[in-house]
């Protein structure tokens, strides 16, 4: 093949005296691309967790991680809510279909050493053993596997949490990738990216972001090189809690920071994506709804702290949004096919529900069916494949419905799933 015609100039020449030709590593595979922009459009102001998550996926597919060690050791620090164990649940859900394709061990489960044996089974001769299943086994593992993906997650939830024992018997796993179980097998955990969050250092950078002590006020603090601020203090933080030679297994250390308003606006897109998600899934009367920007402000202003995160605002949107609609559904006050507009009453100082339309998006010959496409991803409230006709007394201003929701999005990576499944 004739690479030199891709080359121009004094590159060309060179190409043809020397037979050398110029690579770029910067440029990544299809499926990488696909899965990081399906990452992205999930995980919001973290770009750096998703960036350790690529590179790790990129290296797996292409065959070179490092034999007899586990895909990817990484520990994920931050604040509460920052979307440490989103992003793992994310990715199980582009790559295996399920937010659940992760083996997940709440740390805060294991802050005794004999309750390690929930992870690796009881040895034979303690009483109860054979009812004690191991939770980390190789079938476990291999549960998610595809014939063009055989790569596992193993999430550790709150890593600080936990024993000592617990660390000790990390320290194999992080660093030879096997596991011996109560009754001596072996479990391999080199197809396996393992995953540890922790909170610590939380409450040093929950002061540095926001309100401080005393008579010192958020406003007076300066808000100069935070971030790099933030990582220092959780690292620090980190290396106070873990011995070195935890330390010393670990890949990569990232940093969770806090989101900001802009980020919140997102994950508020996301999450009423969701909602809607939600209410088209639904056995009884399927409908639509849209949030004015005045509404949407009011779920924002409720569902920021900076304590709490994104899931903050997934509570105020569960209180304010979703337990309402629960109402409208139980009372039988929307009907098949309605939308819905919710909108802030300044006078009330509450969120108002009002029906638009009947019959916004059913089509008379086939309802089940027109609202089947409602559950592609939507903008301004309506299925973006609604035909025109389909849309009964289109209003004059478009509706400010949230954005298409990415949980419906990008389903081609799932495609490695076995026939079965």
């Amino acid at each position: 093949m004739d690479l030199c015609p891709r080359i121009s100039g004094d590159a060309r020449e060179a190409v043809m005296a020397t037979g050398d030709v110029s690579l770029n590593p910067s440029i990544r595979s299809a499926d990488t691309i696909e899965f990081q922009n399906a990452l992205r459009a999930k995980i919001v102001g973290q770009d750096d967790g998703v960036q350790a998550l690529v590179e790790l996926f990129q290296v797996f597919t292409a065959g070179l991680n490092s034999p007899g060690r586990p895909v990817g050791n990484l520990l994920f620090l931050g604040p509460t809510g920052s979307g440490k164990t989103r992003i793992v649940e994310a990715a199980a859900e582009i790559l295996f279909g399920s937010p659940r394709a992760v083996i997940k061990i709440d740390c805060a489960e294991f802050q005794h050493s004999h309750e390690i044996a929930k992870i690796i089974g009881s040895p034979p001769g303690y009483l109860g053993h054979r009812e004690t299943h191991p939770l980390i086994t190789q079938e476990a593992l291999a549960a998610n596997h595809t014939d063009k993906l055989k790569l596992s997650f193993l999430l550790f939830d709150e890593i600080e949490k936990a024993s000592d024992a617990l660390w000790q018997l990390l320290l194999g796993m992080l660093d030879k990738a096997t596991l011996t179980l109560g009754d001596n097998r072996r479990v391999d955990l080199s197809q396996t990216v393992i995953f540890m969050t922790s909170n610590l250092g939380a409450n040093e950078i929950t002061d540095l972001m926001g309100g401080g002590y005393g008579f010192i006020k958020s406003g007076d603090k300066p808000q100069t090189n935070i971030d790099q601020k933030v990582e220092r203090t959780a690292v620090e933080a980190a290396r106070r809690k873990f011995s070195p030679e935890f330390m010393n297994r670990l890949d990569k250390m990232v940093v969770f920071r806090q989101l900001k308003r802009a980020e919140l606006e997102t994950v508020l897109d996301i999450e009423l994506g969701l909602v809607q998600k939600r209410v088209l899934d639904t056995a009884t009367n399927k409908f639509l709804f849209r949030v004015t920007d005045s509404g949407r402000n009011f779920l924002l202003q409720e569902g920021t702290d900076q304590r709490y995160g994104a899931r903050h605002l997934k509570r105020a949107i569960e209180r304010f949004l979703v337990y309402p609609l629960a109402n409208l559904l139980a009372t039988q006050q929307v009907n098949l096919g309605d939308l819905v507009r919710v909108d802030w009453d300044g006078l009330s100082k509450e969120l108002t529900f009002v029906r638009e339309k009947e019959g916004a998006i059913v089509s008379p010959d086939n309802p089940e069916e027109t609202l089947a496409k409602g559950a592609a991803p939507l903008q301004d409230g309506l299925a973006k494949d609604t035909p025109a006709e389909a849309v009964a007394g289109e209003a004059s201003t478009p509706p400010s419905m949230p954005a298409a929701s990415p949980a419906v999005a990008r389903q081609s990576l799932q495609g490695r799933k076995k026939d079965h499944r």
